[in-house]
């Protein structure tokens, strides 16, 4: 595809505030950095869910016109004294090598955001992606189910749910598969907050809706579905439950799998699923 194309999406300025570590490694490969911006367009509005696009700028002899790329919003935007939102995202910097060549990679825009400074301008455009919804039912019951960096909009969604609704009385239950401690962001130790990736009101918001026994346990899915399948099953019945879903989109053929074991057959899942998104039980931020 040629430079001209490909059309440069529509932008609007923006200004770094604040890039604050989250997870530092010595030797920085690897690290979670959070960055805090002002979308300097008052009328931004966005919703827990929902990604920005930056665009990362190159060289005039680059091959492609631009290099864009989404990430999800980690905090609802707070507005400043001008009336700007500020958004906060997460980014995790990548630097792996050529297992061939021994060559250093370095992921453009994940480099190029986190060494932004405070003061620092860019572009973005959005917001994207499909928003989940909060039921009006404040008894209802929320499983959400994310992988990798698909941790973030739930980091946002939770914090949303616990400010617009504190008398929230139905059960969220997160249900997260990864071992690592750079990927858990709710229900690790506040002790550990150097390395792990810790933020209390996220925690004190998931503590207080979630109570004991819960969901948040960094361990393999297969095992963790085979473990909680009667409540899993217990729950979708109810007519109130919703299922929210996100991460990158081998996900959605893994927990077809998983929940076709679960009830059965895939033919099963497949109508209890076109069930689920029919009654907007069912949502998905895959990318």
């Amino acid at each position: 595809m040629s430079k001209a194309s490909e059309s440069k999406p529509e932008t609007f300025p923006a200004k770094v505030l604040a890039n604050k570590p989250r997870i530092k490694l010595a030797d920085r490969a690897g690290e979670v950095r959070e960055l805090i911006i002002e979308m300097e367009r008052p009328d931004f509005h966005c919703e827990a869910g929902q990604s920005i696009g930056i665009l990362t700028p190159l060289p005039a002899d680059a091959d492609e016109p631009f290099h864009l790329r989404w990430y999800s919003i980690a905090d609802i935007p707070a507005r400043d004294d001008r009336g700007n939102p500020n958004v906060t995202i997460m980014v995790r910097r990548i630097v792996t090598q050529d297992q061939m060549t021994g060559e250093t990679i370095r992921g453009l825009s994940s480099n190029y955001l986190c060494d932004l400074a405070a003061g620092d301008r860019l572009e973005v455009t959005g917001p994207i992606g499909l928003a989940f919804p909060i039921p009006e039912d404040t008894t209802a019951t929320l499983i959400l189910i994310g992988a990798g960096t698909g941790i973030a909009p739930f980091r946002s969604f939770i914090k949303t749910l616990r400010r617009k609704h504190p008398d929230w009385s139905g059960l969220v239950r997160l249900f997260y598969g990864t071992r690592t401690g750079l990927d858990v962001l709710y229900m690790n130790d506040p002790n550990e907050d150097l390395q792990q990736y810790f933020d209390q009101e996220t925690f004190d918001a998931f503590r207080a809706l979630s109570p004991p026994p819960n969901w948040a346990d960094p361990i393999a899915w297969d095992m963790a579905f085979s473990e909680r399948g009667n409540e899993l099953l217990e729950l979708m019945d109810k007519p109130n439950t919703y299922i929210y879903v996100a991460g990158r989109e081998p996900i959605r053929d893994h927990l077809d799998s998983l929940f076709g074991k679960l009830l059965g057959s895939a033919n099963q899942w497949n109508l209890r699923k076109q069930a689920l998104v029919a009654e907007k039980r069912w949502a998905e931020l895959v990318y």
